[in-house]
């Protein structure tokens, strides 16, 4: 091969290797770019949603404590004015009766409630729902509520107070076997973390109403004896004497 051959072809493995180089650092260039873009897409996306969760759980907590406002507001009556003179004008802010204020707060927890529903407000705001319909005597609503509270409340506070909640709305309502059941479940599982001197009273009241007085008077027991400085010790005594004397 003549001398200016070689060189020539010198020449274009020299140009391909230097193409071929330009190439791979354009391929990675344009890879880079493209890991940089998706990150940053990635980043937007988490930033997104961590802020729409932030504003929605501003959003429930607002409304769960304007229904507290109403919910906590005080009863002030308004007294009868004296002969010829106008009515009193209520104070702000207050009511004349307990159930007028439940009842004006009730459709407050459950906008917040069914707006927010998988927030932490939004399941204490049902689950005050779910108490203000039992105080009002509406024990199937209340159930409905209290079971909803469970469902969506799992293992937080609310969703084991609920079950509770959920037993005396049965007890009301003469479903008593499975409020018994509820509260028997309470009371035997160690992970619960509700007080076992108020679930043993809840029991016994239900072994009470369904008319088995053996079992109601060993809850009742063992309330006095584990739990003589209960706040339901005084309650239970009573309650077992009455159901000693039936």
């Amino acid at each position: 091969m003549k001398r200016t051959e070689r060189h020539k072809l010198k020449e274009n493995e020299f140009a391909r290797t230097v193409t071929h180089a330009k190439n791979m650092l354009e391929a990675r260039s344009r890879g880079v770019t493209t890991t940089i873009l998706v990150a940053a897409v990635v980043i937007a996306a988490i930033g997104g949603y961590t802020w729409y969760r932030q504003s929605r759980n501003a959003k429930a907590e607002g409304l769960l404590a304007s229904a507290l406002a109403v919910y906590q507001a005080p009863v002030v009556p308004v007294t009868a004015p004296a002969p010829g003179s106008p009515m009193p004008v209520p104070q702000a802010g207050t009511f004349q009766t307990e159930q007028a204020k439940i009842e004006a707060a009730l459709p407050r927890f459950l906008e917040a409630a069914d707006r927010y529903a998988g927030t932490n407000a939004g399941i204490a705001a049902r689950y005050h729902a779910a108490g203000i319909l039992a105080a009002l005597g509406r024990h199937a609503e209340a159930e409905q509520r209290f079971q909803e509270v469970i469902d969506k409340g799992g293992s937080r506070v609310y969703g084991r107070t609920a079950r509770l909640g959920l037993a005396d709305a049965m007890i009301a309502q003469g479903k008593y076997d499975q409020a018994i059941k509820i509260c028997q479940e309470l009371a035997t599982d160690s992970n619960s973390q509700l007080p076992l001197d108020g679930v043993l009273m809840q029991l016994g009241r239900a072994y009470a109403k369904a008319g088995k007085k053996d079992d109601a008077a060993h809850a009742f027991t063992r309330i006095v004896e584990e739990f003589p400085q209960s706040l339901y010790a005084a309650d239970a005594r009573r309650a077992l004497e009455v159901v000693k004397k039936s």
